[in-house]
Formats: C-alpha cells, sequence, structure tokens
C-alpha cells in the first residue's frame, strides 16, 4: 500500500521530471571515484558498523569547547544541556558522529594552533572507537561577512567582492589559500562557496555572500573556488540547492518561497551548480526554501525527493554527498517535528545531517527508522560509502592529523596575507565619483572625519571599520579624526559628527544595509548640509548609494572586514585605481523596476 502522501510526492517528483527533462543523460562528472579497492574496504567497513554506528556516521554535530577532552567548565555545562556529553571526545564515543563543525560561538576557534590541538584531539578519540572512522571536520568559513576562523589566519575578500574583481584566478587563489591554511588547521570541508544567484537586493540571508546576480558569471566564479578548495586538499560544498537567491525570508527563521517557474530556475539558479558539478565538487548544500515549481507539496528543499533525487542526483547526475543545511534552522522546522525532519532528509536523498537541534532525539529516530525497514539498510549504506569516499579522498584514512610545524608553516604567512591585500585591491567599485571629489587630495582634503556603521567583526577578529579605515588613510598622509555612530545614531550622535565635520575637509561614511527611514541616512543627509565633501563607503551590501542621492562619491567594499576595508581606504586615497565592477544591479528607490547602476557598473580614476 502507497500512502496518499507518497501518492502525491510520487506525482510532484513526476511533474518536476516533466519540466525540467529529468531522465536525459547528463555527461557531468561528479567526485572522482574511488578505486575498486578501496571501495571494497569502505563496504567491510560499514559492514562492521550496529545501527547506532551508522546513524552516528550520518550526522555533523557542534559540540562547545577548545579542546576534545579539556574544555572549559562553561563549555561543559552547555554539552551536557545541549547534547548530554561533556566534550568532544565523549560525543564521539556516545554517538559515533562522522562530522563535527566548528563555530566561533561554540568557542572552537581561538587561534589556529588551538584549532589545530582540537582536531588533532577529534581525531584521536574517533580512532579509539570499536570502529574506527575518522572524522570530517567543518565549517563556514566563506570569507568576507561569514568568517568563523579568524587572524591570524589569512583573511580573504568575500564571493560577491570577488564578483566585482571578475577574475577567475583571484577566486581560484582565494579557494586555495584558505583550503591550505584550513588543511593546516585538521579542518578538511568547507561549507564554500556559496553558488546562490543573489536577484533580489532585499535578500536578508545571502546579499554579498553570493557573487553576484549574472548566472554564469557566478557559475564561472563557484567552478573556480571548487578547484581552490580541492586543490588544497579540503572538500567544497556549494550552497544552497536549489538557490536561495530570491527570497525577503531568511531561513533561519522563517520558511522562504521561490517563486521560479521550472525555467527561470533553469535560467537563473541552476547554472553555477551545474558548474559545481562539473568540477567535480565533492558536497553540496541543501536548502530550507519551497520552490513550488519543483516540488508542489510544500516541503522545503532539504526534505524533497523530487528536488534531491529528482534533479540533483538525477537530472544534474550529482553523486557526491549531499549535506543538509543546519537542522536547527526554523525553515526546516515549521512542518515536521525534530524527531522526523532527519528521517525525511535521508528519504529524500540527503546523506549528511547537520547540526540537529537535538542530536538525541535525532539520532534515536534515524536508528528507529532503520530497524523498522523505513530507511532501508542499503540506502544508508550507499550513503555511508559517499561520506566514506569523500574522507578518503580528503586524506583522511591515511593521515588524519596535522601538528603545530604544519600550521606555523602555512596558516597566515606573509605570502598569503599581501595575495588577499593584492586581491582586495582589485574588487573596490566607484559607483559615483560626481565633481571629481575622489580621489581625496592630502592638500586640499587632508583633514578627516571618518564615521558611521562599526559592525562586529565576522571572525571575532579585526575591526572596528572606521578604526581601520582612519589607519589606512593615516598612512596615506591624512589626518583622521574617528567617530563611531553606529547602525542607529542618535540625534546627539548625528549633531555631534556634523560639529565635527565643521571643523574638518571632508567626512567618509561607513554605511551598513541602510533602509529610507534609517537613521544612518539621516546622518549622511546632515553631513552633506555642512556643505563639505561626503565620501559614502558600503560596507556590506552595495545598494546604499539608492537612498543617498545628494552623495557626490560613493563606492562599494562589500564587506567591513580589515581586508577589504583597507583596500577602499587605498582608492579614497588614490594610492590605488578602483578597479572592481558591480556584480549585481542597483536599482532606483523611486522606482524599483529601473536599474541606477547596471551590472557591470564601475568608475576609474
Amino acid at each position: 500500500m502507497h500512502s496518499r502522501r507518497t501518492v502525491l510526492t510520487t506525482a510532484a517528483a513526476a511533474a518536476a521530471a516533466a519540466a525540467l527533462g529529468v531522465g536525459e543523460a547528463h555527461a557531468v562528472p561528479s567526485p572522482v571515484p574511488s578505486p575498486p579497492a578501496t571501495v571494497e574496504r569502505l563496504r567491510r567497513l560499514i559492514a562492521r558498523m550496529s545501527p547506532e554506528e551508522k546513524a552516528g556516521q550520518l550526522f555533523v554535530m557542534r559540540v562547545y569547547g577548545h579542546s576534545a577532552t579539556d574544555p572549559d567548565p562553561a563549555d561543559v555545562a552547555a554539552n551536557r544541556e545541549e547534547i548530554g556529553v561533556a566534550n568532544a571526545a565523549e560525543l564521539i564515543a556516545e554517538y559515533h558522529v562522522g562530522g563535527i563543525i566548528y563555530f566561533g560561538w561554540a568557542h572552537n576557534t581561538r587561534d589556529p594552533h588551538q584549532i589545530a590541538a582540537l582536531s588533532n584531539g577529534i581525531q584521536e578519540a574517533a580512532a579509539a572507537l570499536r570502529v574506527p572512522v575518522p572524522v570530517l571536520i567543518s565549517t563556514d568559513q566563506e570569507h568576507g561577512i561569514v568568517a568563523r576562523i579568524g587572524a591570524p589566519a589569512t583573511l580573504l575578500p568575500g564571493a560577491m567582492a570577488l564578483g566585482a574583481g571578475g577574475s577567475v584566478e583571484d577566486a581560484r587563489t582565494a579557494g586555495r589559500i584558505s583550503g591550505q591554511e584550513l588543511f593546516a588547521m585538521g579542518v578538511r570541508q568547507d561549507y564554500a562557496p556559496d553558488a546562490d544567484v543573489n536577484v533580489n537586493p532585499a535578500n536578508p540571508v545571502i546579499g554579498v555572500r553570493s557573487f553576484g546576480a549574472d548566472p554564469q558569471a557566478v557559475a564561472r566564479m563557484v567552478a573556480a573556488q571548487v578547484g581552490g578548495y580541492q586543490s588544497a586538499g579540503v572538500a567544497a560544498c556549494a550552497k544552497h540547492f536549489p538557490g536561495h537567491g530570491d527570497t525577503d525570508t531568511d531561513s533561519h527563521v522563517g520558511l522562504p518561497y521561490i517563486h521560479h517557474s521550472a525555467q527561470e530556475w533553469e535560467r537563473l539558479d541552476a547554472p553555477p551548480f551545474k558548474a559545481a558539478i562539473a568540477a567535480g565538487i565533492d558536497s553540496v548544500m541543501t536548502a530550507h526554501i519551497v520552490v513550488p515549481a519543483l516540488d508542489p507539496s510544500g516541503d522545503p528543499a532539504t526534505l524533497s525527493r523530487p528536488i534531491v533525487t529528482g534533479i540533483l542526483r538525477q537530472r544534474l547526475g550529482y553523486d557526491g554527498v549531499v549535506v543538509t543545511d543546519s537542522l536547527g534552522m526554523e525553515g526546516v522546522r515549521v512542518k515536521y517535528g525534530d524527531d522526523r525532519v532527519p528521517v525525511l532528509a535521508l528519504k529524500a536523498g540527503v546523506d549528511q545531517l547537520l547540526n540537529p537541534p537535538d542530536l538525541p532525539v535525532a539520532h534515536a529516530a534515524v536508528v528507529r527508522a532503520l530497524r523498522d525497514g523505513e530507511l532501508s539498510e542499503r540506502e544508508i549504506d550507499a550513503k555511508l560509502l559517499r561520506i566514506l569516499s569523500l574522507k578518503e579522498r580528503r586524506g583522511l584514512f591515511a593521515d588524519p592529523y596535522t601538528s603545530r610545524e604544519q600550521v606555523d608553516r602555512v596558516v597566515g604567512v606573509r605570502a598569503h596575507r599581501a595575495a588577499a591585500d593584492r586581491i582586495a585591491d582589485r574588487t573596490t567599485t566607484l559607483l559615483r565619483n560626481r565633481g571629481g571629489v575622489l580621489p581625496l587630495s592630502r592638500r586640499r582634503t587632508g583633514r578627516l572625519l571618518v564615521a558611521g556603521a562599526d559592525p562586529a567583526a565576522p571572525s571575532g577578529t579585526g575591526g572596528p571599520p572606521t578604526a581601520v579605515l582612519a589607519d589606512e588613510l593615516r598612512r596615506s598622509g591624512f589626518a583622521a579624526t574617528v567617530l563611531p555612530t553606529g547602525t542607529a545614531p542618535s540625534r546627539e550622535l548625528i549633531a555631534r559628527a556634523r560639529a565635527a565635520l565643521a571643523e574638518r575637509d571632508a567626512a567618509v561614511v561607513a554605511t551598513y544595509d541602510l533602509t529610507a527611514s534609517s537613521a544612518q541616512r539621516t546622518l549622511v543627509e546632515e553631513l552633506l548640509a555642512t556643505g563639505k565633501p561626503v565620501v559614502q563607503l558600503a560596507v556590506r551590501n552595495p545598494y546604499d548609494i539608492a537612498l543617498l542621492d545628494g552623495v557626490a562619491a560613493a563606492l562599494a567594499s562589500y564587506s567591513w572586514t580589515d581586508v577589504e576595508v583597507r583596500a577602499a581606504a587605498r582608492v579614497i586615497a588614490g594610492r590605488r585605481d578602483p578597479a572592481g565592477r558591480l556584480p549585481v544591479a542597483i536599482m532606483r528607490a523611486d522606482a524599483p523596476q529601473t536599474a541606477l547602476f547596471q551590472i557591470g557598473h564601475g568608475l576609474r580614476y
């Protein structure tokens, strides 16, 4: 007997297949297959596992603490409350997890030597199991506005900055440098690059994490980054399939809907994922989004067999590892309980279950489904073979460990930092320069006020942006005074900034995603009212200039991290020519269907 839901799901899969040509032959490479002898060895390893061990290998879990065996007491308490174990070693012993993800907020990433020691401790715990399997350690090191590991590791321009630079070689180099440093710290999987095409300026969760709004340009950059990461021995991960670029809802807090037709998906969203697969990417991450044209059931893509199996595996020919986005996000939890979500994701075609909110509940549910036959042992073994093959391909069975010497030889070395600066110098985009305000002149505008937003550094290191701007401008010979005003400056602070500018020659103001009613907009308008030159620098999304018609000089850095802010300061000071070109269109605020600046816009000196 088939349930009504099964019948409807099958019908949805057939409809999606008809619309998208599922079943057609597509000769695209998946990750390089393992040799037959290796496959047989991995199959024997899988055969030794109990249902509990098999289920555990499917999970990638967070754990608090800087050490695998001796975390701080507060982290022990957090682990006991959320997972029921004290530390990473106990997590591995109790649940046999196949992966662990590092976060700054989980206190995993204090410094490179500590990260390497944590990684080694995790691998030592895994080696002590009855069935020893190395752990795939992962993190979100996208760079730009998402970076879990900070200085002294090298921080590089993020995706949209690279998109503005337009160089596939720079994208590949950035991926390679990042991959080499992650590998040296024991991290063998990076949840990057972002393959979303950001066609919606109101997108609250992707934005500058995307390379841009041109699907073909994004595809080229994604493929280059895959090559860079994986040439360094780190598994890349294209996210968020089938494409999170056209939404105004954040899947962390709600369930977004993407209303692209099947044809629009094929044209707009699919190209970067096809390019990643053609580049031999090791893993693809699913999105917690509903795409009715691809699956009318209302299920998010993470739980959709028509999308994961019907499109990603059958239509696009991908046979690598598929990982969910975090299962703690609201977008995947709104329809089913935390016990059903992991089982439904596995049935949809997913291999790895990332960061469930309640691991004991999720693990027990998978074991139960496996014992009851809802999940077939054959299907689970196929998933495990994909995961173990990835671990084999990334050298974990040969040598999962790293060393202090390797960290010192690779992480944050001068050559990497210099390359990051060179790449950043090719990304800053000059959007407007009425009257030739820029570059600023040390003779006419030597005394500067640097004001604006100071968002916290994504990695917890570096910044604040206004101080970084001022320091770099001082290195260029300017006298720069800093007045941080934040993202919501008070009337009193705005008045102080205006008074300060009266005693200086010009202002440089960092803006951060301002809106029509934003106090940041009021700040800029009050500074303009002094009659002094005002230079506006968008330090996140580049769209701010649409609401600042009175500004004569405007730039975009696409992030507030030090490497991008310093590069923008060098352009402002005339030490570098602006070289970036917009990878997205900026629409008029008063006519949202009309472009203020088209893709490819970028002024020069």
